[in-house]
């Protein structure tokens, strides 16, 4: 059993937890990768490494928030 604990600013913590068999670390590190990526661990570092001013990091969640809403809106059409 392999596992990776990140701990957030705020108390919030993540545990990723990838189990290993037949010794198949290779398997086992790109299963840990997906996880990470699918949790936003990567863009979360990224996100942190420098200091992201208050007005910055509002005007970019917008930008997520919209971004979200068309994905929803061209899956909405879809059906």
């Amino acid at each position: 059993m392999c596992g990776l604990f990140v701990s957030r600013k705020g108390g919030i913590s993540l545990s990723i937890d990838v189990e290993v068999y037949d010794d198949n670390l290779e398997k086992a590190i790109k299963v840990l990768k997906k996880k990470m990526q699918l949790a936003g661990v990567q863009k979360e570092l990224k996100t942190r490494r420098f200091f992201e001013k208050p007005s910055v990091k509002r005007r970019r969640k917008m930008q997520e928030a919209e971004r979200r809403r068309r994905k929803a809106r061209r899956r909405m059409r879809r059906i």
